[in-house]
C-alpha cells in the first residue's frame, strides 16, 4: 500500500467507535490511536534509511511481522478484559488491530513475512514490477492502487458524513480529555 493506511485506519477506528463508547473512551483518541497504528509498522522506515543503508526489504524488519502484532492485539485484548478502567486497554487495542490490518494492506501490493520469524519466506498477492521511474510511479500505475483509491474514497465519505452529523447535532462532538 502506498496512500491507504491512513485512510483504512480511520476506517476501521469510526466504525469500530460506536460499540466501544460507553466506555468512556474518547473519539478522538480512540481514532488517533487508531490512526497511529495504521503507520506504526513504518515507522521501520526511519531505520531503514538512515541506519541500514537500505540493505534489507523494510518489510522484513520485526516491525512488520504480523506475529508480533496479533500477539500485541492479544494482550490489549487480554489487558481489557482483566482491566476496571476501559480506555487504555481500548487504545491499545485499536493501536494494534490497526498495525494488524496495515499487514493485510501491504500484502495486496508487496510481500510480507507471514510466518517470521519462524520462516524467512515473503508472500504477496500480487508484485508491483519495476518499470517506471521514480519508483512510486510503479505503485501509482499499478492496478493494486484502484483498491488505495477505494479505501481513500470511502475513508473521505465517512469523514464527511461525521462532520455533517456533527454540524447537525454539536452534541455528537466529544472533547478529548
Amino acid at each position: 500500500m502506498f496512500i491507504a493506511h491512513l485512510p483504512a485506519g480511520y476506517i476501521v477506528s469510526t466504525l469500530l467507535f460506536p460499540r466501544i463508547q460507553h466506555h468512556g473512551v474518547s473519539r478522538l483518541d480512540f481514532i488517533r490511536a487508531g490512526l497511529f497504528g495504521a503507520v506504526a509498522p513504518d515507522l521501520d522506515m526511519i531505520y531503514f534509511y538512515c541506519f541500514d543503508n537500505q540493505a534489507h526489504p523494510h518489510h522484513s524488519y520485526y516491525s512488520h511481522f504480523p506475529i508480533v502484532w496479533l500477539l500485541l492485539l492479544m494482550l490489549a485484548m487480554a489487558w481489557f478484559a482483566r482491566a476496571n478502567c476501559k480506555q487504555s486497554p481500548l487504545l491499545a487495542t485499536v493501536f494494534a488491530l490497526n498495525g494488524l490490518l496495515h499487514m493485510l494492506l501491504d500484502f495486496i501490493a508487496s510481500s510480507i513475512y507471514w510466518l517470521a520469524p519462524f520462516v524467512n519466506k515473503p508472500f504477496s498477492l500480487t508484485i508491483v514490477d519495476r518499470v517506471y521511474e521514480p519508483w512510486w510511479l510503479n505503485f501509482l500505475l499499478h492496478r493494486s492502487f484502484g483498491v488505495e483509491i477505494a479505501i481513500v474514497s470511502w475513508a473521505v465519505f465517512l469523514w464527511r458524513r461525521n462532520a455533517q452529523s456533527e454540524k447537525l447535532n454539536p452534541s455528537l462532538v466529544q472533547v478529548s480529555s
